[in-house]
C-alpha cells in the first residue's frame, strides 16, 4: 500500500490529507466486511485497506450488541439450526472456544432465540484476533473512525473514496483502489458513487411481490425494517440499579410489557423457540449462571424485544425539527439518504426509547410482578462498550440500501407455499451460498397516542410487513453482488441485489458473513485476472471456479452452496454434492431437504445421474427417441425412461436385457461398468478388491465418483444460465424434450 502525505499548500481547507493506493478497499467493519477481508487475504490479495467508522469490528456480533445468533430453520416440524459453513462456522468455533475457556461451557446462554451466544466485547476481541495475522503480514491495513465523504468516478468506474475523520473532520484520507467493496451500514459508497440503488418499500409494480404496496401512503419511502438499540445488561448482585427516567418516557409507550411475564425460569432444555422459555429476559440471554452454576456476577442478558424497535418513518416531532434544522426536507428522506450526522439525530432518540424500555421494566413491571433474583431492577447497563451512555456504538441495523444488481432476488423467488421450508422457486445457477430464514419484518410503523407527535407512541405491525412469513431454502447469486452499471464496485453486507422483502430474510449474522466471503472471493478473481466483476460473473468458467473455491473454503471450512440440511463442510462428499447440485446434475426430491448420504442409490437414479453428467460434458449426443419402451419393466410413462434409454443408447450397452430392474440397488461394480460403457473415466479403485463390486453404492459415494468424472472431462459451460421453461428446477439442457 502506497501512502502519500499531501502538503497543506495544495489543500488549504484541511489540516492534512493522506493519499493511499491499494488493490482492494473495503468500507465498513461489520461481520460481512471482516469476512471479505479474511477471504481476500487468504486467497492472496496483497493490498487490502478496511475503513471502519468506529473502533470495534464485528458488526452484529459486537458493535451492534446482538450477541445471540438467529439461525433457525424448520425440518420435519422441528426447529433446528440451518447448516453452518464457511467463515461463519469458523467464527462459531472461535466463539465456542472462548466460552469454553471462560465458562467451561461452549453455549452458556440458554437463550430462547438461538443456541450460540457471545458477549459483545469478547466478540470484538475475537474479530480483532481473527484479522490480526493479515495485519501483521502487511496484507491488511485497518483505519478506524473514518466516514466516506465523496466517491470519485471516472469512465463509469469507481476510482477513489474520500473519507473524513469522525471527530476531526478536517483530517482527510483519499483512498484509490482497483476495486471497492461497500459493506457500510447504509451503503454510503454506493450512494455517493451514483450507482443505482433502492431504499424503502419496493412498489408492487417493481417485482409484483405479494407483500409489496401498490403505492406509497403517508409513510412514503421511509418505511423500513426498524433499528433497535440493544440494551446489554449484567447482574448487579442484588443492588437496585434502576436507570433515571428518560426525558421522553411515558409508561403508555411500553404497555406491551405490562401484558407478559418479564422473566421465566427456563433452562431452555426443550430447545430454541420453546414457548415456555420466552420472555424479555430469556429472549436473548447471553450467560445463564443460575442454571449452569457459574460464579455470581457472570449473569448477562440483552433486551431486543419488539417494544424497543424504533421505526424509521412517522418520526417524533422533536426528531423532525432537529433534522429540518440541518437541511430543509431532511425529515422526509429515507435514512439511507441522510448524512451520518443526520442519522445520529435519529439514533439518539432511538437510544432514549430503548432506555425507556429498561426503565419501564425496572419500575412499572417490577412493581407489577414483585421481586425475584433475575429482576431487571438488579441488572445494570454493561460498561464494556466504553461509551458515555453505555449503549453499543451502533444500532442493530436490519435493513439498509439495496444495490440495483445484475440479478435481483424478489419475494416470488423464495416465498414458500407451506410452513415447512422446501426448495425455493428460483435457485440461480451462479449460487454463492445457501440460506433460509423467514420474511421477518419487525414493527415498521408507529401510532401516536395523542394528537401531539411528541407524545407517547406504540409500534405497529402492518398487514404485509410482519414476521414468520414462510420462505423456502434458497441460494444467493454472485450476480447479486455486482452493480447493474457501475464498475470497480461490489455490494457487500446488506447492500446487495435483493428486494426489501427479501432483505428481511437475508440479514442474519451467518448470512452476512457468507455475503462477505463471496464478495472477497469475487474480488480476488477480479483483481487476479484484471477483469471487472461483471465480466467474471458472466463467464461460466470463472463462476465455476468461484463456486469451487467457496466450497473448498481456502484456509477454513467450505461454504454450503446448495441448501441441503445434512451436508456439512467436513463431509468427504461436501464438495462433490455442492458442485453436482449447482449444475442440476443431482436433483433433490421435492419434499425432502436431506441428502441422505448413506442411502443406497437405485439403478434408475444412477442412470439419471450418469445421463445428466453426460449432458454436462462437451460432445454429448442428442437425446434419443424410442417409439416404444426398450425395457419391459420401464413403462412408456415412467418419468425416468428418457434418462435410462439415453444412457444405454449413447453407450456400449448392447445387447440389452429384457428388463432394467430400475428399483434395484446399484453397486460399486455397476457404477464402474456403466461409466466404462458410457465412455466416462471410472476409478480403478471401484472394484480393485475381491467382492467390492457387489457392495451397495451410497449416494455420497456416487456423488464423489461423478464429480471426479466431471472434473476429468470437459464441461459444457455455455449452459451456465439455467433456462427452466417448465419451472421444475431441472435446467432444460439436462431435461429430455417432451416425447423423447
Amino acid at each position: 500500500m502506497k501512502t502519500v502525505l499531501l502538503p497543506l499548500l495544495f489543500l488549504p481547507l484541511i489540516a492534512s490529507a493522506e493519499l493511499i493506493q491499494t488493490d482492494l478497499l473495503i468500507v465498513g467493519g461489520n461481520e460481512s466486511a471482516c469476512a471479505a477481508a479474511i477471504q481476500a487475504a487468504r486467497l492472496g490479495v496483497k493490498q487490502i485497506v478496511l475503513v471502519n467508522d468506529i473502533d470495534w469490528l464485528g458488526g452484529q456480533f459486537s458493535a451492534e450488541g446482538v450477541g445471540c445468533m438467529d439461525e433457525w430453520t424448520t425440518v420435519n416440524g422441528k426447529r433446528v439450526n440451518f447448516p453452518r459453513s464457511g467463515l461463519f462456522l469458523e467464527m462459531i468455533q472461535r466463539i465456542r472456544a472462548y466460552n469454553s475457556a471462560k465458562y467451561g461451557k461452549a453455549c452458556p446462554g440458554n437463550s430462547f432465540c438461538g443456541t450460540e451466544t457471545i458477549e459483545p466485547k469478547a466478540a470484538a476481541d475475537i474479530f480483532e484476533a481473527w484479522l490480526k495475522p493479515h495485519v501483521d503480514n502487511g496484507a491488511l491495513r485497518i483505519l478506524r473512525g473514518w466516514e466516506p465523504d465523496k466517491v470519485s468516478v471516472e469512465a463509469g468506474k469507481v476510482k477513489s473514496v474520500t473519507f473524513h475523520e469522525v471527530h476531526q473532520p478536517s483530517q482527510i484520507h483519499v483512498i484509490t483502489s482497483k476495486l471497492t467493496l461497500d459493506a457500510s451500514d447504509w451503503g454510503d459508497v454506493i450512494r455517493l458513487s451514483g450507482a443505482k440503488y433502492g431504499a424503502g418499500p419496493d412498489l408492487k409494480s417493481r417485482f409484483g411481490e405479494t407483500s409489496a404496496p401498490e403505492a406509497y401512503d403517508e409513510a412514503g419511502a421511509q418505511e423500513m425494517n426498524p433499528i433497535s438499540y440493544c440494551v446489554v445488561l449484567r447482574e448487579s448482585q442484588g443492588r437496585d440499579v434502576t436507570v433515571p427516567r428518560p426525558a421522553s418516557y411515558d409508561a403508555r409507550s411500553f404497555a406491551a410489557l405490562d401484558r407478559i411475564p418479564p422473566w421465566v425460569d427456563s433452562d431452555m432444555s426443550a430447545g430454541i423457540y420453546s414457548p415456555s422459555g420466552n420472555s424479555p429476559y430469556t429472549h436473548r440471554r447471553l450467560v445463564d449462571r443460575w442454571h449452569n452454576g457459574f460464579a455470581p456476577g457472570t449473569e448477562a442478558t440483552f433486551i431486543n424485544y419488539p417494544v424497543q424497535d424504533y421505526p424509521l418513518c412517522q418520526l417524533p416531532q422533536r426528531v423532525v425539527e432537529a433534522l429540518e434544522k440541518t437541511e430543509a426536507g431532511a425529515s422526509k428522506k429515507n435514512i439511507v439518504n441522510l448524512t451520518p450526522a443526520q442519522r445520529r439525530i435519529i439514533f439518539e432518540d432511538a437510544k432514549q426509547h430503548a432506555l425507556g424500555v429498561l426503565h419501564h421494566l425496572q419500575t412499572a413491571v417490577h412493581d407489577r410482578v414483585g421481586d425475584f433474583p433475575q429482576s431487571f431492577r438488579y441488572m445494570q447497563l454493561t460498561d464494556e462498550f466504553r461509551t458515555r451512555d453505555k449503549f453499543p456504538p451502533k444500532p442493530y441495523v436490519r435493513e439498509g440500501l439495496r444495490l440495483e444488481a445484475m440479478h435481483m432476488l424478489s419475494e416470488h423467488d423464495i416465498r414458500a407455499t407451506s410452513r415447512e421450508p422446501k426448495w425455493a422457486k428460483v435457485l440461480p445457477t451462479d449460487a454463492a451460498f445457501a440460506f433460509q430464514f423467514n420474511i421477518d419484518f419487525h414493527p415498521t410503523r408507529r401510532r401516536f397516542l395523542t394528537s401531539n407527535p411528541n407524545q407517547p407512541w406504540q409500534y405497529i405491525h402492518t398487514k404485509d410487513r410482519g414476521w414468520h412469513t414462510d420462505t423456502d431454502r434458497a441460494v444467493f447469486p454472485l450476480r447479486g453482488l455486482v452493480p447493474v452499471e457501475m464498475n470497480g464496485l461490489l455490494g457487500c453486507g446488506k447492500n446487495i441485489g435483493v428486494s426489501s422483502v427479501v432483505q428481511s430474510a437475508l440479514r442474519l449474522h451467518g448470512q452476512m458473513m457468507h455475503v462477505g466471503q463471496a464478495a472477497g472471493t469475487l474480488a480476488w478473481v477480479s483483481l487476479r485476472d484484471e477483469k471487472q466483476p461483471r465480466e467474471v460473473v458472466t463467464d461460466p468458467a470463472h463462476v465455476r471456479e468461484l463456486q469451487l473455491k467457496l466450497a473448498r473454503g481456502h484456509g477454513g471450512p467450505g461454504v454450503l452452496i446448495w441448501p441441503w440440511q445434512d451436508l456439512m463442510p467436513d463431509d468427504l462428499h461436501f464438495e462433490a454434492v455442492n458442485m453436482l447440485s449447482t449444475r442440476g446434475i443431482w436433483q433433490p426430491s421435492a419434499d425432502d431437504v436431506l441428502f441422505h448420504p448413506d442411502q443406497t442409490v437405485s439403478r434408475r437414479e444412477l442412470a439419471k445421474l450418469i445421463t445428466r453428467t453426460l449432458r454436462s460434458l462437451q460432445g454429448s449426443k442428442d437425446w434419443t427417441r424410442h417409439h416404444k419402451p426398450i425395457y419391459s419393466d420401464v413403462s412408456g410413462d415412467d418419468a425416468d425412461r428418457p434418462y435410462i434409454e439415453a444412457m444405454v443408447s449413447w453407450g456400449d450397452f448392447a445387447p440389452l436385457a429384457d428388463k432394467f430392474s430400475p428399483d434395484q440397488n446399484a453397486t460399486w461394480g455397476m457404477l464402474e461398468t456403466w461409466l466404462t460403457r458410457s465412455h466416462l473415466p471410472a476409478s480403478k479403485g471401484l472394484i480393485d478388491a475381491k467382492d467390492r463390486a457387489a457392495l451397495p453404492l451410497s449416494r455420497a459415494e456416487a456423488a464423489i465418483q461423478l464429480w471426479r468424472v466431471l472434473q476429468l472431462g470437459k464441461e459444457f459451460l455455455s449452459q451456465l444460465v439455467d433456462y427452466d421453461r417448465d419451472g421444475n428446477k431441472i435446467p432444460d439442457h439436462l431435461e429430455p424434450p417432451k416425447g423423447a
